[in-house]
């Protein structure tokens, strides 16, 4: 593998090393939260520094998606135990999965393959799920989580709509 090659995954592999750290750190300690932007930045940078650099392979691709699920595993591991969930929120977010499931399954229906939408209100909804640990020691979780998760249902909802109708431009 090349220098320029080897950045955009070194990137990646930054945001594994990251998260399995997290593991070992104090949730909402300053630790936690530098190595959670740390961790953020990469999934933000590997991308574009991949695309830049003429990089972009299927290792890649498959190095970031398990980068992601080892961040998003490592967070919840943390995270789950110190945040009050209601059930209405737990059922809010079931809500939410069933449609993603749905729309996996039509996409493959329609498309015969398994397809995931990059709309900007998915982007959006990343977004607005990357900050909502950030704003847990200052903001009552109560008051984000809906936010979050109506951004989360709308996604959903709108990347289905994209998924059966074809179109990939929101």
């Amino acid at each position: 593998m090349g220098t320029k090659a080897g950045t955009a995954n070194l990137i990646t592999g930054t945001r594994i090393l990251c998260s399995m750290v997290l593991l070992f750190c104090s949730p909402f300690s300053t630790l936690f939260y530098a190595l959670y932007l740390v961790a953020g930045l990469t999934d933000m940078i590997d991308g574009p520094v991949a695309r830049k650099t003429g990089t972009v392979g299927e290792l890649g691709a498959k190095l970031d998606t398990a980068a992601d699920f080892v961040f998003v595993a490592a967070c919840l591991i943390k995270l789950l135990p110190m945040i009050p969930f209601p059930l209405w929120l737990w059922l809010w977010i079931g809500g939410i999965a069933l449609i993603k499931a749905v729309n996996l399954l039509s996409g493959y229906i329609v498309q015969k393959r398994f397809v995931t939408m990059h709309t900007a209100m998915n982007k959006t909804t990343g977004i607005l799920l990357f900050v909502l640990p950030l704003t847990v020691p200052v903001v009552a979780f109560k008051y984000c989580a809906p936010l979050v998760c109506t951004a989360a249902t709308f996604a959903a909802i709108q990347e289905g709509h994209c998924i059966r109708t074809g179109r990939d431009d929101l």
